[in-house]
């Protein structure tokens, strides 16, 4: 098989086949709502530096039948004359069990036998032949990544991993092991912006990103679902939900965000829009290498939350309090707490503190003012401010009005 380096000169296209194995299309649907970047900017080659992606999709392609599948032949000979990238859509069945019965989980193609006959191609074996002269092999999706719902228990179909597929000596022809995107299905900017990352490096404009121990893109997947949760400030608060539709933790309807590995919330589904949480969803773990059944029964409360929220509800209302004293304190003016009363026509708002809020007032402010000595009123800003404050108090009166 021939060897793609960055010596052989600029690349200006890199073919893309992307197959589906035991997959629900929702992987192929998610990647093209991507914006940044689109499936249209890597197809054109409208990004500066990078070649155009000849995309092979089976059902985004113009083309059918032999037109369709003679680039695939062609990189199985070895005859492409590109370099080219495989993206694995789906789990990856193990067709011994349904060749014994004379029949197949997932085929693309067919091939010519002997006899006259032809015999439909298994996903699979495209995916060991084409692994082989590829530049990058990228699974897309959970179930390609680590099997998913196809390999889930009481399945027939011996589904797998396109890592445990090609195995753990497999390295693409840049010396890449299986790229993975989990997600069911991923973010759609998350599989392009890999795809743009890695042609970035196939074509010599930029480093190998950083991949994690299971070759996930690690600044996509190294902080956890909570981390960037908006409602995550609720959790050490103590305040959770217990029903769909309040704005509370959902941690313990069920959600598994503390411990799950993905990027969906801080980013959106869609263009910054969405996401799990965001539209009042659970997170189930659909990221994870343990997907679906290290997370199931789905919509129970995680065992670990039988501590976790009570030590949150134990410090929770004390933090809950510091907040919303902070908050109350700060939303006034130093004229409204001169006064003691706040001038709005909106509605009637409290000005003068508790005595509770006057205590903790008390050491709030010397707290906050030590270790400087340019807090507001301090001694040392009535000093810088002297000079100006002695020029206005000299002034004539007629000059001070004019």
């Amino acid at each position: 098989m021939p060897r793609f380096t960055l010596d052989d000169g600029p690349i200006t296209e890199v073919h893309a086949f992307w197959l589906a194995g035991m997959s629900c299309d929702g992987c192929s649907i998610a990647a093209t709502g991507a914006q940044n970047p689109t499936v249209e900017q890597l197809m054109t080659g409208s990004i500066p530096g990078l070649p155009r992606i000849v995309l092979h999709h089976p059902v985004l392609s113009v083309t059918a039948g032999k037109d369709f599948m003679k680039a695939h032949h062609l990189a199985r000979a070895g005859k492409l004359g590109a370099p080219y990238v495989v993206l694995m859509e789906g789990s990856v069945p193990d067709e011994s069990i349904a060749g014994a019965f004379g029949g197949y989980w997932s085929a693309m193609g067919a091939e010519h036998l002997p006899d006259g006959t032809q015999r439909p191609i298994p996903t699979a074996h495209w995916l060991r032949d084409l692994a082989k002269g590829a530049a990058a092999v990228i699974a897309v999706g959970t179930c390609a990544t680590w099997g998913g719902i196809p390999a889930a228990a009481g399945n027939v179909t011996g589904s797998m991993s396109v890592m445990d597929y090609l195995g753990k000596d497999y390295l693409s022809q840049l010396g890449l092991p299986p790229i993975n995107i989990p997600g069911c299905a991923p973010l759609g900017d998350n599989i392009t912006e890999t795809i743009t990352s890695v042609l970035m490096f196939l074509a010599g404009i930029g480093p190998l990103p950083e991949f994690d121990e299971l070759g996930r893109p690690a600044w996509m997947f190294t902080s956890t679902v909570h981390r960037g949760c908006v409602r995550a400030g609720n959790y050490e608060e103590g305040k959770f939900a217990d029903e769909y539709g309040q704005k509370e933790c959902l941690v313990e309807l069920g959600c598994w965000g503390p411990v799950v590995q993905c990027n969906m919330v801080s980013r959106g589904a869609v263009g910054h829009n969405g996401g799990c949480m965001n539209t009042g969803g659970i997170c189930i773990g659909c990221t994870m290498p343990g997907f679906p059944d290290a997370f199931a029964p789905f919509y129970k409360k995680p065992p670990g939350t039988l501590v976790s929220s009570v030590l949150s509800r134990g410090t929770g209302g004390f933090v809950s309090y510091l907040r919303n004293f902070t908050q109350r304190s700060r939303n006034l003016t130093a004229r409204w707490k001169e006064t003691g009363s706040v001038p709005s026509g909106w509605a009637s708002v409290q000005a003068k503190a508790s005595s509770v809020d006057r205590a903790v007032g008390f050491f709030y402010e010397r707290m906050k003012a030590s270790g400087t000595r340019f807090e507001p009123g301090s001694a040392r800003q009535k000093e810088l401010q002297a000079s100006a404050s002695d020029y206005l108090r000299k002034r004539p009166p007629a000059q001070a009005a004019e």
